[in-house]
């Protein structure tokens, strides 16, 4: 059932298998032991914001069932877990005092991930920004970028004695573009020269919290290659690869913003005004790996009415996820290589990787997913591919250890490797989990071997 597994030589020593979840996505108790609103709390209760008017109000109930999990990971035998602080639960205005409440949370939580062997992958920001700062601005001002700093510092100071792999930030492309242009995600914005501010202030507040961070310090960015749709297209690829790719990797690995997009953007938006002296010099700070999200390779044309790019993304073919997202396992090859050969060999990981499908009830125990199994088997191998190649690839993190809230989704799209009951609360693993324990389990015993 399970089929061939990649070959196990291709993952060198040291190569860790793992999953992924945000804070916002599987915590509940958003009211609970101190915790403020986010900026998802808040559009969650805007009418018509989310597929069926859900919250995250209750999630996974994770807040509360994190010893469960914890033991659910140990079963899957993960060697590294990636996971999201909340801020408005451990500061719950932005700024100020710690909550004493939230803090001992991700203390315990990462206590028994190292207790288990776990690598513990601590994410600063995966979209849950204090709604009191998003009062006073939002990323949109500079202050914000200040005071996640601040936030760093504290974090450093309460968790840096278990932590040793810190991200900053997860998507800022996703937080500038569909928060503040296309108003899908929280906050619900639709302005474009409020999404560019925004996207520096994300990138500022990166390089000012990675002087505050000990260990190993990196920024996940979803990256796609962007291929044309068809004949006289070409351009059109340049400029989306520009607005989704080059535009955060350009300032984090060289110091600059790509000069075609800043004279677009300052032709049809506007001067980038925001831009400081040596806020380059600060957003370039070294970063010890490069985060990489993901899930489809974008196809775009040439769209004179979608300005300011002039570029509308087409749906993709073939095979297609539930999110309507194309299967691509060999844009993740294309896109690894890509990464080693225009930005040098920085160390990668694949921080997110994993596919929504309409799941069947669980039987006999077991949920079976072959879709999903045959994702993930495609996407391992190409990373396996990779790492043949040449490319520095050290953790695969899959997304997600559990179906969640799925953003402006909802729980209508389940990513999970382990299904929940959402009435509840029930985890039960799926086929793909299964396959994807004994891939772990083959490779550590290779380890072993050699």
């Amino acid at each position: 059932m399970a089929g061939k597994l990649p070959a196990v030589p291709s993952f060198p020593p040291g190569f860790r298998f793992g999953a992924a979840t945000a804070a916002y996505q599987i915590e509940g108790a958003v009211h609970e032991d101190g915790r403020a609103d986010s900026i998802w709390d808040t559009f969650c209760r805007i009418p018509g914001a989310i597929a069926n008017g859900d919250t995250g109000n209750v999630a996974c109930d994770h807040y509360h069932r994190w010893e469960q999990d914890l033991e659910l990971m140990v079963q899957l035998g993960l060697e590294s877990y990636r996971f999201s602080i909340s801020w408005p639960r451990v500061q719950p205005d932005g700024a100020g005092p710690l909550n004493p409440a939230g803090v001992r949370f991700y203390r315990r939580l990462i206590e028994g991930l190292l207790d288990r062997g776990i690598e513990p992958i601590a994410t600063l920001y995966h979209w849950d920004l204090p709604q009191a700062l998003q009062d006073a601005g939002g990323w949109a001002a500079r202050e914000t970028a200040e005071r996640f700093a601040q936030y760093a510092q504290h974090m450093a100071r309460e968790l840096g004695d278990l932590v040793g792999t810190w991200i900053t930030h997860n998507e800022p492309w996703v937080v500038a573009f569909i928060g503040h242009v296309q108003g899908r995600f929280a906050p619900g914005i639709r302005d474009w020269p409020t999404a560019l501010a925004v996207a520096h202030h994300l990138l500022l507040s990166h390089g000012l919290a990675v002087e505050a961070l000990p260990g190993k310090v990196g920024i996940t960015l979803n990256v796609n290659p962007a291929h044309p749709a068809g004949s006289g297209d070409e351009e059109a690829a340049r400029v989306w690869d520009g607005h989704l790719n080059r535009w955060f990797l350009d300032p984090v690995l060289r110091g600059s913003y790509p000069e075609d997009l800043l004279a677009l953007y300052e032709e049809r938006v506007g001067p980038l005004a925001v831009v400081r002296d040596g806020d380059l010099e600060t957003i370039s700070r070294p970063i010890d790996f490069l985060g990489v999200n993901y899930y489809f390779v974008a196809r775009v044309r040439a769209d004179p009415e979608a300005q300011p790019l002039g570029v509308s993304q087409v749906p993709g073919s073939g095979a297609l996820t539930a999110m309507g997202w194309e299967v691509d396992p060999d844009g993740l090859y294309e896109l690894l290589v890509r990464l080693r050969d225009d930005y040098g060999p920085i160390p990668i990981a694949i921080t997110e990787n994993g596919a929504a499908y309409d799941d069947p009830a669980p039987t006999n125990g077991l949920v079976p997913d072959p879709e999903r199994l045959a994702y993930l088997q495609g996407h391992i191998e190409a990373v396996a591919r990779a790492i043949d190649a040449g490319v520095d690839v050290r953790r695969y993190l899959a997304w997600s250890l559990l179906d969640n809230f799925e953003w402006n989704s909802g729980y209508s799209k389940r990513f999970g490797i382990v299904h929940v009951d959402y009435e509840t609360q029930r985890r039960t693993l799926k086929r793909s989990g299964a396959w994807y324990r004994d891939l772990i389990a083959r490779t550590q015993d290779a380890r072993l071997r050699a």
